[in-house]
């Protein structure tokens, strides 16, 4: 949970992002003043197409602004090289998507390894880490299950678990339960909830659905790629 006197880890000025198109630029999102709290439950909402995913990219250092400036943990990611790049990704935030994007050859054990071995992570260290993650989100005996073989909730706590692996302050869920019914859609909230609640990580959900509502200290809505309204919430 934050606290008022909790320092920003989140800052966006004028943040812009504006695709070109050949007949001019669509607008991702613009203008976007943002300050979130270290240990916040950010909850973003919005239509399809307000700018929920834009934003989050630029978070998680998957795409660059157009113009303006965004700091995560006083990192200017505006400027950062894209080998920095890469090094935040992997350190810093944990991403978790509507589409799982799990690697179908791998099984589920496998796929939680993969960053961490990326980073140059040892073997074994990595496959415990893993096992443990996998055990505390209900799913170790699936460990050797290949994704076909998972439902969808068993696949997106395997790619929380991925997302995790690294120990990042910072997690990212990009619509989670998008293409989850409501039962494991509820599930996968109540865990990203106690990724902030209990271990105090800092977890930024972008979700067009209410289930993340309850468990938000701060929740945003974008409209028309910029931010309409922010709401401090009890979380």
């Amino acid at each position: 949970m934050s606290r008022s006197d909790d320092p920003c880890v989140i800052e966006a000025h004028a943040l812009t992002r504006i695709y070109p198109l050949e007949n001019g630029g669509a607008v991702g999102i613009r203008d976007i003043d943002l300050y979130i709290r270290n240990g916040e439950m950010a909850v973003i909402k919005g239509n399809s197409g307000s700018g929920k995913s834009t934003l989050l990219a630029l978070i998680g250092g998957l795409d660059r602004p157009s113009r303006g400036r965004i700091v995560v943990g006083g990192r200017d990611l505006t400027t950062a090289s894209a080998a920095e790049l890469t090094a935040y990704r992997r350190t810093t935030v944990g991403m978790v998507f509507q589409a799982f994007n799990l690697l179908p050859t791998l099984t589920a054990l496998e796929n939680v390894c993969l960053p961490a071995l990326l980073a140059g992570m040892a073997y074994e260290t990595t496959r415990e880490s893993a096992l443990n993650h996998l055990r505390e989100l209900g799913i170790e005996k699936l460990a050797d299950r290949y994704p076909a073989q998972l439902s969808g909730g068993e696949m997106q706590r395997s790619a929380i678990a991925r997302a995790l692996i690294n120990n990042p302050s910072i997690v990212l869920a990009d619509e989670p339960t998008g293409n989850l019914d409501s039962r494991n859609g509820e599930i996968v909230m109540r865990l990203l909830a106690d990724l902030n609640q209990r271990q105090g990580r800092t977890v930024i959900v972008a979700t067009h659905s209410a289930l993340a509502d309850p468990y938000a200290t701060v929740q945003i809505t974008l409209r028309d790629g910029m931010i309409a309204q922010r709401t401090p919430c009890n979380g």
